[in-house]
């Protein structure tokens, strides 16, 4: 897989602080990923989204955008990024389709023209594409004022995607959102990465909306604590584990016991698998069972050991 964002060594430190809110940070991110940046309250995720889209300057090491290198290139990273911050950065008094002509205009894709039908065609098609992908078509000439909040976002989205960028940057882009505006915002997200082959690099607080991240990368104290898949993130720190239990607990112990799931002498039993599935552990057993019961790890499971191991070998 091609790389689309290289990090090396990661470093700033803001003046007067007594540790770097960035320590030595390095990750990568392919073409067409979809990777999640997560982390407690001063991790370190803002500097480090801040930092990749040419808002901060690093104290030191390197970042580097489809080619571009953040520090001496940063008009030519920008060019390459759309970025959906936290907090709405729509102009209230202006029409959806507005605040999405000037931004089109500033980034020198089309001349100023005043009135929507007096822009170039290639505009109207481009806009009426992306509101089409983004249910939005008949908002999109509204005042933004009367726009819900989930609109609101949809209509950032639109205005991030018109220059066509490689990488769309989301920092807490569901945060204020009702359940069902989030989970309609994620199933727009996904028609647009389909559509237009983007990289997708987010931040959340929302755990549920990591899981769907190709790769994850955990930042605590400024420093990568892990990374890797989900799934990876999961088997690397949890096990998965079977509830058992049966009216004739010795027997069930001793299978158990044969099988090598060595388990407490009292039940009910957690039998760790141990690379067994749990298919293969309970059609081994012969002893009738009152209480099967499986559990998966879960990210936010993992996401706690982590930042907890990490916050107490820091203290």
């Amino acid at each position: 897989m091609a790389r689309m964002i290289e990090v090396r060594d990661l470093v700033k430190r803001y003046k007067k602080a007594d540790r770097n809110a960035v320590d030595g940070v390095s990750f990568e991110v392919g073409a067409g990923e979809f990777f999640a940046l997560l982390g407690p309250n001063g991790a370190g995720k803002t500097t480090t989204i801040s930092i990749l889209t040419t808002t901060l300057r690093p104290s030191a090491g390197s970042v580097v955008i489809d080619g571009r290198d953040a520090v001496r290139d940063p008009a030519g990273v920008r060019a390459r990024v759309g970025i959906i911050f936290q907090q709405h950065s729509l102009d209230l008094n202006l029409s959806g389709e507005e605040n999405v002509r000037f931004h089109a205009i500033l980034y020198g894709l089309y001349p100023y023209r005043p009135f929507f039908r007096a822009m170039p065609r290639a505009y109207r098609e481009q806009l009426r594409d992306l509101a089409g992908v983004l249910g939005l078509e008949a908002e999109i000439f509204k005042p933004v004022k009367k726009l819900s909040g989930g609109m609101k976002r949809k209509l950032e989205i639109i205005r991030g995607l018109m220059h066509r960028p490689r990488v769309l940057f989301l920092d807490e882009p569901t945060a204020g959102l009702d359940a069902a505006s989030r989970r309609n915002l994620w199933a727009y997200l996904r028609d647009v990465r389909a559509a237009y082959d983007i990289t997708i690099f987010l931040t959340t607080h929302y755990l549920e909306e990591a899981e769907a991240a190709d790769r994850i990368c955990i930042l605590d104290q400024g420093r990568v604590v892990s990374i890797g898949t989900p799934e990876q993130i999961k088997a690397d720190l949890l096990d998965e584990f079977l509830l058992l239990d049966a009216r004739d607990r010795q027997a069930l112990h001793r299978e158990l016991d044969a099988l090598g799931l060595h388990v407490a002498e009292s039940g009910p039993f957690k039998v760790d698998l141990n690379g067994h599935s749990a298919q293969e552990v309970i059609s081994s057993l012969r002893t009738p069972l009152t209480l099967l019961r499986t559990s998966s790890p879960s990210l936010e499971d993992a996401y706690l050991k982590i930042v907890g191991s990490s916050m107490e070998a820091m203290a």
